[in-house]
């Protein structure tokens, strides 16, 4: 059994993902805990949603005013301030070991009814729950990047994640104004199963010559009717999290899935797109 009433949110990670998380959730009436492991990264967790919301309230996107969605959220960097969640999201890096970790604490500190999630893109829900006592409450609640801005949520499925858990999942995204699809425990799931491909495609294309970087970009968005060509959408992701996505696919699926080798030369020197001001394009 699994609690039917969600009122507060626990969320593990204040980076890109966990902060959106947190924000959103607040936006829609839900107290948060937002939860790092140093007070710095709580800071710039914050600062990235007071950021964010004040951009949305100047554009009248908000349902109230910033400062009351601010207030609900919580910062700490203790685990055990989750104990009293109803429901907990952990956003860390995409690190099995790490992972494994956090889900071990979490179990530590929260009853068993509380639903565990992790937003994980391409690790398997069934391995990071594999070793809990309780492995039934865990499930997969991958939101998209950026959380306050894109519209879909990723419900993947672990081996022994429950009906009435994978339920509350879809009800959760659906609350925080999100449209779901649901996807089984498979490398990469629905989203970047088929995503990587079309990204390192994209920058094989450029590394031939096929094309300028610009007119790739340019083709598959006036060509497709996609918002974002292949790769000024792996600046925006970040290209160290393409690249972590594909190897894991690539060890698990073969050939298909083999990062272009620009894609591991780009993140050796330290360019990871949008968030280093430098990828395939430059930023401010």
């Amino acid at each position: 059994m699994v609690r039917e009433q969600i009122e507060r949110i626990g969320v593990v990670g204040a980076g890109t993902m966990g902060s959106g998380i947190a924000q959103v959730a607040a936006t829609n009436g839900y107290d948060v805990v937002m939860r790092d492991i140093e007070s710095t990264f709580v800071e710039n967790g914050f600062e990235t949603i007071e950021h964010s919301l004040e951009r949305l309230e100047s554009k009248d996107a908000l349902p109230e005013d910033a400062e009351t969605i601010r207030g609900r959220i919580e910062g700490t960097t203790a685990l055990s301030e989750l104990a009293d969640c109803d429901l907990v999201v952990e956003a860390a890096v995409e690190n099995m070991e790490i992972k494994r970790d956090v889900f071990a604490d979490l179990e530590a500190v929260c009853d068993d009814d509380v639903v565990l999630a992790t937003n994980t893109s391409t690790l398997s829900i069934t391995s990071i729950a594999a070793d809990l006592a309780v492995p039934e409450r865990v499930v997969g609640l991958h939101f998209m990047n950026p959380v306050p801005i894109m519209e879909g949520v990723e419900i993947v499925v672990g081996e022994k994640t429950t009906d009435d858990v994978v339920a509350l999942a879809h009800h959760l995204a659906e609350d925080l104004g999100k449209t779901t699809w649901e996807s089984d425990d498979k490398p990469g799931f629905v989203t970047n199963r088929i995503l990587m491909p079309w990204i390192n495609e994209g920058i094989r294309a450029y590394d031939e010559g096929v094309a300028t970087k610009e007119d790739i970009d340019a083709g598959m968005e006036l060509g497709t009717n996609v918002p974002m060509g292949p790769l000024k959408l792996a600046d925006h992701i970040g290209l160290d999290i393409c690249l972590h996505a594909s190897e894991t696919m690539y060890e698990e699926l073969g050939d298909r899935y083999k990062p272009a080798y620009r894609l591991k030369r780009k993140v050796e020197a330290g360019d990871l797109g949008k968030k280093t001001g430098a990828g395939f394009y430059e930023y401010d």
